[in-house]
């Protein structure tokens, strides 16, 4: 780091201090404009309106006397105020709007055009009454001589015409249309009547369009204005679909061909372009006797004309092969593949050797059109892929293909990107022709590129792992040994970025490597990469994306060492890590587990790491918990898991009645009452050996039973087990654990006085808390809220549990700051809530 410079070495020369006054000059410009927007006094009393006005009153007002920036205002308001009060609105407002609009400048014209749509779409009121009241404010802006202000305002006409009747159209638009589109009118009244016309011909019978309206068509289509011309060519379209296939052939047809020979370069364009877009309508003879000479013609002269019909023609000659194969003579088809590939590299051999400033700017507009020619060619290509056949892609469009994707303009190879998958699927088996292409996007300098490619990449990279076929082979890729190395580099280019969703979406997409590639290649390629970026990258949601993927590697993983070695890291590096953002990013990881695995999986390795979870210091992890615990429990299967929901519930349990934050307080509440409403899957086999080491046959009615009862309220420990499974005690039967819970249910109501005695033993949260939880123990019961275990359930059970689960042993757990794994019985000892305590010696001297 450089220290500054002394006084001396500052310049003080009279050019520098003519260079500091020039910038404290300009400083002052810039703030003059900051003056003069301040309101004097005078200005701000005009600007003030009497509060105590109503919405129509105030409107009125502000219509009337107000300035344009407040009657912009109330019109922007206009469908709030038809919402409200349409009938007094359309009385006492919109003839103050009428007025207004009469003067008004364009940014209040452009918001009456959009407030008048908005109140059409919203069906403020009926279609008769809009008309009535707002078609003819629409038709008197039209010709506003803003060219803006009018397209707005046509934009809402169009609109409009979609649902006024006929009888409307006809005597309000169509009647004076005739007039509107007359030589003597002005061009911009004849360009309105083109975009009219190509709207109302979808809304009248043929006859009608006959009689009326194709007159009106033929007569634009031949003004005396290019302009006009080409805006009616546009139109055709339309209108063909709206007459029917033989009036098109016998009236639109004879205009468009007309059209394509037109002395205008925009006329000519439009007519190709409408004829492209009608080849569907025209049958073979046409296609073949009218259409394809106009269109080789067409393609003939593009290059001596201006380039903007080279960019129209490239972006239209996928269409145009499509829809003329099968007429062209292998003559033709080869003329057309040809001037396909010739616009692919367009602008290509122009290499000068100067750089962008020594360039005329003629030059670098022209050079700007060729890659836009370039781009569509790379759109285009898989149709020109299936106007060769995909069998001859290797002979005929390869060479083609290479060049697009080692274009050296992004938007081209950005495009290729975007269709590399549709070309993987047309060439099927032949799809390792492409494998190179792959990589080579894949390690493209640009992010733009990799984040169009990676949105098809699973289903690119399948197609590449089983050639093509449906059935998925064994081997794995064994021919693209550069996938894995292209693979992390591109996450690599996207981590080093600031565009963070590029590198999300790329860690979504690698969720589909097992079936691409083997365990051992993702075990020691990528494995220990979404260790890497879920611990040190800064952004949320690509934290979540790497713990997602990580979990479907371990998932697809059946190497038992290295599933144990990723579970290990997970909760050593994670769950007990020292940043509580790791933390966090732990119980994320455990929802993702919940989802993909099994319920056994999480009970097996993340139930007891995850409810350790409640001891955190920080509230933030706490309040997480307590959102997933409702997920956690949904783990559990009664009764295989008694002794986890017993854990389970003794973690909130204290969480309730230690809980110092209030909003983890208050979520912790909200959790007990879900948890309570959540009903327990059952193990049916284990139920089915209980009943029958009971003597009992099993039926329907007692396995109903018993799964309804099964729904265990987290307030009360109604099923807790008195032994683990597994160990050598006795297991009692469900159903005396049922009447046995329902007494200590009963017992807990009955002994609530007790509770409140000794309330100040839990050391909750606060002498609030505290109160309101002893002074609502009634409530709580009725509505299972949890509750503390009473005397007689402890004198009775205290003796049948193993000593790892006795009343007064800690849960298992493991220290945040050890690397040790989760072992109940070598777990670091916390000190039990000195209440169970004195509730055991109270019990021991009645």
């Amino acid at each position: 780091m450089h220290p500054p410079p002394s006084a001396a070495a500052m310049d003080f020369s009279q050019n520098s201090l003519f260079g500091y006054t020039e910038d404290l000059q300009e400083l002052t410009i810039i703030e003059r404009p900051v003056r003069r927007s301040l309101k004097t006094p005078e200005e701000i009393e005009r600007l003030t309106v009497d509060e105590d006005l109503g919405d129509i009153e105030r409107a009125v007002y502000l219509l009337s006397a107000g300035q344009d920036i407040q009657g912009t205002s109330v019109i922007a308001n206009l469908p709030f105020l038809m919402r409200q009060n349409p009938a007094e609105t359309l009385r006492r407002v919109l003839p103050k709007v009428r007025e207004v609009l009469h003067v008004a400048g364009v940014e209040m014209q452009l918001t009456a055009a959009v407030s008048f749509l908005t109140i059409l779409q919203e069906e403020s009121v009926s279609i008769h009454t809009y008309a009535h009241s707002f078609l003819q404010i629409i038709l008197l802006h039209l010709e506003h001589r803003d060219a803006g202000v009018s397209n707005a305002w046509l934009e809402t006409l169009l609109s409009v015409i979609e649902v006024l009747p006929k009888e409307t159209l006809r005597h309000e638009i169509l009647n004076p249309l005739v007039s509107k589109a007359q030589l003597s009118q002005t061009v911009q009244s004849r360009l309105v009547s083109c975009k009219i016309l190509g709207k109302l011909t979808n809304k009248f019978d043929a006859h009608t369009i006959k009689r009326e309206i194709l007159p009106l068509v033929k007569s634009l289509c031949q003004d005396v204005e290019y302009e006009v011309r080409s805006c009616m060519c546009r139109q055709l379209e339309n209108i063909a679909q709206g007459i029917g296939t033989d009036l098109t052939k016998s009236v639109v047809l004879p205009e468009l061909i007309e059209l394509s020979r037109d002395e205008g370069c925009s006329v000519r364009l439009a007519a190709f372009e409408t004829l492209v877009n009608l080849l569907d309508v025209f049958d073979t003879d046409d296609r073949s006797q009218t259409i394809l000479p106009l269109v080789k013609s067409f393609c003939e002269k593009s290059f001596k004309a201006d380039e903007s019909i080279l960019i129209s023609l490239s972006f239209h000659l996928g269409k145009l092969c499509h829809g003329l194969y099968g007429i062209f003579t292998p003559d033709q088809h080869l003329r057309f593949l040809e001037f396909y590939k010739k616009l692919c590299t367009l602008g290509l051999q122009q290499e000068n050797g100067l750089n962008e400033n020594q360039i005329p700017p003629q030059i670098l507009e022209q050079e700007k059109k060729y890659i836009s020619v370039r781009k569509n060619c790379a759109y285009n290509l898989p149709a020109m892929i299936v106007f060769v056949d995909p069998k001859n892609f290797q002979l005929e469009l390869y060479s083609t293909f290479f060049c697009l994707c080692h274009d050296p303009e992004v938007p081209v190879r950005y495009t290729i990107a975007i269709c590399f998958y549709e070309v993987s699927k047309l060439l099927n088996s032949g799809v390792y022709l492409i494998h190179k292409e792959l990589i080579t996007l894949l390690q493209d300098e640009s992010l733009e590129v990799l984040d169009a490619l990676i949105d098809h990449l699973p289903e690119i990279l399948e197609l590449m792992s089983t050639g093509g076929e449906s059935s998925i082979q064994e081997n794995k890729l064994p021919s693209l040994p550069d996938l894995i190395p292209a693979l992390t580099a591109a996450e690599q280019r996207a981590a080093a970025s600031l565009k963070w969703r590029t590198h999300e979406k790329l860690l979504q997409k690698y969720a589909c490597l097992p079936h691409i590639i083997s365990s051992d290649q993702i075990y020691y390629r990528f494995l220990q990469r979404m260790f890497t970026i879920m611990m040190t990258n800064k952004v949320l949601p690509v934290q979540k994306a790497a713990s997602r993927t990580l979990c479907i590697f371990l998932r697809y993983n059946r190497k038992q060492e290295q599933r144990l070695e990723v579970i290990q890291k997970l909760i050593e590096q994670l769950g007990q890590g020292k940043s509580y953002w790791n933390r966090l990013r732990f119980l994320d990881t455990c929802e993702f587990i919940i989802e993909l695995f099994s319920k056994s999986f999480f009970c097996k390795y993340f139930f007891l790491p995850v409810i350790e979870l409640t001891h955190d210091p920080v509230a933030n992890v706490r309040m997480k918990l307590c959102y997933l615990l409702p997920k956690v429990k949904s783990t559990l299967k009664i009764p295989e898991d008694k002794h986890l929901l017993q854990q389970l519930e003794m973690c909130v349990r204290k969480l309730l009645c230690q809980e110092k934050d209030k909003d983890v307080l208050a979520i912790v509440k909200r959790t007990v009452l879900e948890l309570d409403r959540m009903e327990m899957s059952m193990d049916a086999e284990q139920l089915e050996k209980e009943k029958q080491q009971d003597g009992r046959p099993v039926n329907e009615k007692t396995f109903e039973k018993k799964r309804r009862d099964i729904k265990t309220p987290t307030a009360l420990p109604k099923s807790i087990p008195t032994a683990v499974p597994g160990t050598s005690s006795s297991t009692p039967s469900a159903s005396k654990e049922i009447k046995k819970s329902k007494l200590i249910r009963s017992q807990s109501i009955n002994n609530q006085a007790f509770h409140a005695k000794y309330g100040n033993l839990d050391k909750c949260a606060s002498k609030t808390s505290t109160a309101a939880y002893t002074s609502s123990a009634s409530a709580l019961a009725k509505t299972s809220m949890i509750s503390l275990t009473d005397d007689s359930f402890r004198t009775r059970n205290a003796s049948s549990l193993p000593p790892s689960f006795s009343p007064n042993t800690p849960l298992p757990s493991t220290s945040r700051g050890t690397g040790n794994s989760v072992d109940p019985k070598s777990s670091g000892g916390k000190d039990p809530p000195p209440r169970k305590a004195t509730l055991k010696s109270r019990k021991s001297n009645p």
